[in-house]
């Protein structure tokens, strides 16, 4: 087995559409994925995943239908993890990178099918 370490950047720059995770790594049965965002995410819950939101460039928003319903702005180098059942909605006003962490069975919009559901990610 051959042990590489993975460039982030280099991985960025080979995405082209918002809201399109593409997978990047793998382990204990979560995979790490990176992804573009820019503009409104819509409304939805992970009912048995937590989600690990690691903002690498740009500012995200994530709104949180939570016991307080609260607004959270992560910047470069801060991540966020929304638990599982939480209603949440990110939020790039201008385009932001991100890094993710979430069980390999999580699909980006939920229970939710929209035109932005993703469920067979790209493997870069």
């Amino acid at each position: 087995m051959k042990l590489t370490p993975v460039d982030i950047a280099e991985k960025l720059d080979k995405i082209n559409e918002h809201w399109s995770p593409h997978i990047v790594g793998e382990l204990n049965g979560q995979h790490v994925k990176l992804a573009k965002l820019k503009g409104e995410f819509i409304w939805h819950d992970h009912q048995e995943e937590d989600e690990l939101f690691y903002v690498v460039k740009g500012t995200l928003i994530m709104e949180l239908r939570d016991p307080d319903e609260r607004t959270v702005t992560i910047g470069p180098g801060e991540f966020i993890v929304v638990p599982r059942g939480v209603m949440h909605r990110p939020i790039a006003p201008e385009e932001v990178h991100v890094m993710l962490f979430e069980p390999a069975s999580t699909v980006n919009t939920g229970n939710i099918d929209h035109d932005l559901t993703k469920k067979d990610l790209p493997r870069i």
